[in-house]
Order: structure tokens, then sequence, then C-alpha cells
């Protein structure tokens, strides 16, 4: 058997599990792709050249992978097609090695429709969604009305279906006075939508197995991060999927003993998208630095990131849900200019210290964080590759970090470049 790694955000998201993905996908024959939709958004920075993905695995630069869309996503056919001719354009191979489960629910107009209008009607009590449809076509799906890719193999009982479902949304829609569910022009899609789609459609868990039995290594990828986890996130502030490691099983349609190594992507501070309680943030001149040096604005939205001291708390609650093997530290060279650094070692709620953090977001919202503050370096690490290169005050702080969450710290990234990290140890060396 292969050995086989999962790649996930320990964090909000953002952390930059694209350029591993991407790196890592150069020893491995599959990347799977299992959960979410085209709300996220992965950048992949090589030489001068930058691509953002949002559907399509970060494997697919690499020109020896597959890439496989489980069934775990939800997905926008207008959005891949996009991605899809994007890259083509470029010259970049994606027809002949982009599969994607029969599995998948579709996103359709009406899901976008619903997403926007809901979040307008909640106005300051928003969740911050990308208003891409998202939510409703989960809903959907565990509803069981969903429509998926293998429902475009049959014309006439995808529109039966349609009809089903636009029975069901029609008094929502119209009760926000939007328009119904225009199934004519739903139905007058669906040639080109089977046609570009049914060739793609694959057996993903079948190709899992193939691939594992050969010796293969697969590659899982992650969407969001572990703080957005529909159950185990800052709830009702989340994504709409299960983001952490349990998820790359169902969503892609395979055992436990297809995971080999966990590798947990971990910011060297905090970052978040959208609404909801985020104890370590900073309001002040600290903040705007982090965000300025980390360019920290949405891959997907361009919706500015807001910026925080590390959380400790947090992402040792993550690690131990996802059984990470091994922390990639990300965008330690955005630290290199500041004097101090904070990092959260507990929270005080209503007076009791906690060090793990609360179900739910209305008591997160009410917890303060615990300090403590280690010197910073105020010198360059932007793209040292050896780890006794960096300066010393930076390897106490990752040493710091590494203890507060109990796992080690494997990599670190020094730079959004291919090139620019420190293999402390390499996810596939056993």
């Amino acid at each position: 058997m292969s050995d086989s790694v999962l790649v996930l955000g320990t964090q909000w998201g953002d952390e930059g599990k694209g350029k591993f993905v991407d790196l890592l996908s150069s020893e491995a024959r599959l990347v799977v792709r299992f959960q979410g939709g085209h709300n996220a958004g992965h950048t992949l920075v090589i030489g001068d050249e930058t691509t953002v993905l949002h559907l399509i695995p970060s494997g697919i630069l690499n020109d020896a992978v597959t890439c496989a869309i489980g069934n775990g996503v939800v997905l926008s056919p207008a959005a891949l097609f996009a991605e899809i001719d994007k890259l083509e354009a470029r010259g970049i191979s994606v027809a002949d090695k982009l599969v994607v489960s029969g599995a998948c629910p579709l996103i359709m107009p009406y899901h976008e429709a619903l997403d926007q209008a809901r979040e307008k009607a909640a106005g300051s009590e928003a969740i911050g969604t990308t208003g891409r449809g998202i939510g409703p076509a989960y809903e959907d799906k565990v509803g069981r009305r969903a429509l998926r890719i293998q429902d475009l193999a049959d014309r006439e009982r995808f529109l039966e279906k349609l009809r089903a479902v636009a029975a069901h949304h029609d008094p929502t829609l119209v009760r926000h006075g939007l328009d119904p569910v225009d199934v004519d022009a739903i139905a007058a899609s669906l040639p080109h939508l089977a046609e570009r789609l049914l060739p793609m459609m694959a057996d993903v868990p079948g190709l899992i197995a193939e691939h594992r039995k050969r010796g293969d290594q697969v590659l899982f990828e992650g969407a969001q991060g572990t703080l957005l986890d529909v159950d185990h996130g800052t709830y009702p502030f989340v994504t709409s999927s299960n983001t952490v490691a349990g998820a790359a099983l169902s969503g892609s349609g395979c055992g436990p003993d297809a995971i080999d190594y966990v590798l947990g992507i971990t910011k060297a501070y905090t970052t978040r998208v959208g609404a909801g309680p985020f104890p370590t943030e900073l309001f002040d001149a600290v903040g705007e630095e982090l965000g300025e040096r980390g360019n920290e604005f949405g891959a997907t939205t361009g919706r500015q990131r807001r910026c925080g001291w590390f959380d400790a708390v947090a992402v040792r609650r993550a690690c131990m849900i996802n059984g990470v093997t091994g922390i990639c530290l990300t965008k330690l060279d955005v630290l290199d200019t500041l004097e101090d650094l904070g990092i959260c070692i507990g929270y005080d709620l209503d007076g009791e210290r906690l060090d793990h953090p609360p179900l739910g977001a209305d008591a997160l919202a009410r917890c303060t964080p615990v300090y403590e503050t280690m010197p910073g370096w105020q010198s360059s690490t932007k793209g040292i590759t050896e780890r006794d290169k960096l300066p010393q005050a930076a390897r106490d702080y990752i040493e710091r970090l590494q203890a507060l969450v109990d796992t080690p710290v494997h990599l670190i990234s020094t730079g959004p470049d291919r090139s620019e990290n420190v293999v402390v140890k390499w996810p596939y060396d056993r």
C-alpha cells in the first residue's frame, strides 16, 4: 500500500493549503478534493505565475497527477467550466486528467439566489457567506432532493426531480421578492451540462482503491479550516460542510486505512474572513501590519481578512480533532518586522481558565485571551530553506508553538513560492 497524505486547515481557513497540495502532488498520482464548493480559494505561486483555484484540486499543475472531485463537494457547473477554460487557455491540460464523482450535488442558480437573499434579510445577523449557494446546496443534499451529476444521464428524470425541487423552493424565493425557479432555462442548459460533465464522471472510491493497490501515493485536499467545520467550528458562523479529517473519508469514499499522515496547515498568526467570534483579533496598527504584509485578502471574494495573534487554544483543539501528524507553519516571514509577538495560551471565560475552546460561538464570544509574549526577530526569514539559518528568536517561537499545540512542526513556509520552505520532516518519509 502507498503512503497517503491528507492536507487540511487547522484555523479559519486561508492557511495556505493550496501551495502544499501543489508541492506534495509532485510525488502523488491522485489528488482528491473531498468537501466544500467554489467558496474555497487556493493560491499557487510558481515563479512569476500565480494560479487561483476554487474547485479543481491544486495538483492540476502537475502533469502526472489525476485530480478527482469527490462526492462531498457541491459543484457549480458554471464555476467549474470557467475554471477549466481559464486554465486551458494558459496551456494547462485539465480535461484529460480531471474526474468528478457522479454523486456530487449540483449548485443551481436558485441556490445562489436563496443564499444571497437570506444573507440580505439577516442584516446585522448575517453569517458572512460568499453568497455562492453552498449552504442551500448542502441543505438540498441532506434533504434528499439534490440534483446530482449522475442525474444528467436521464433528461426526463432530471426534469421530474427539478420540478419537485422548484415546488419546494418557489414559496421561499417569492417570499424574498425573487422569481421562482426557471425550469425552462435550466432545461435548455441540460444538453450543455451533460456534454461537459458526463465524460468526466468517474467512480472516485474505486479510483482511490485502485491507486492504493498499485502503491501510488494519494493526496487528499481539504477546503476552509477546522474552525469552520459545521459540527466542530464556531457554530453558526461556520461553513456548511465538515472540514475535518473524518470528512475526507465520507467525502471521497474510502476507509480510515487510506490516510497515513495528516498535515495540518497552520498560519504563524491567525486570520478570519466574515462574521463570528475571533478572540485574538487585533484592531490596532499591528493587526493592520499583519494584513498588509500577509496580503490578507480572500482568494475567492477579495474580502479583507481579520488578523490577530496566534491562538494556540484553537489550534491545539484542531490538532486533536484531526489527529494531525505534523504541522506546516505558513507565513512565518510576515512576522519579520514585529518587535514582540503575542501567543494566546488560554481563554478566560467568565472567570474560568480554559485550555480548550468552548462549544459554539456564543461562549467563545465571551472569551478573553490569555497571552504570553515572545520577542520578535526583526530580520528577514523570506526564502530561507534551512532551519538552522532561521533567526534564533524565530526558532524559539516555532518551538514554543509546537509545545503549546502538542504537535510537531514538520514544514515551515518562508514565502509564497513553491520553493520557499524549510523541510524538517517530509510527510511521505516514514
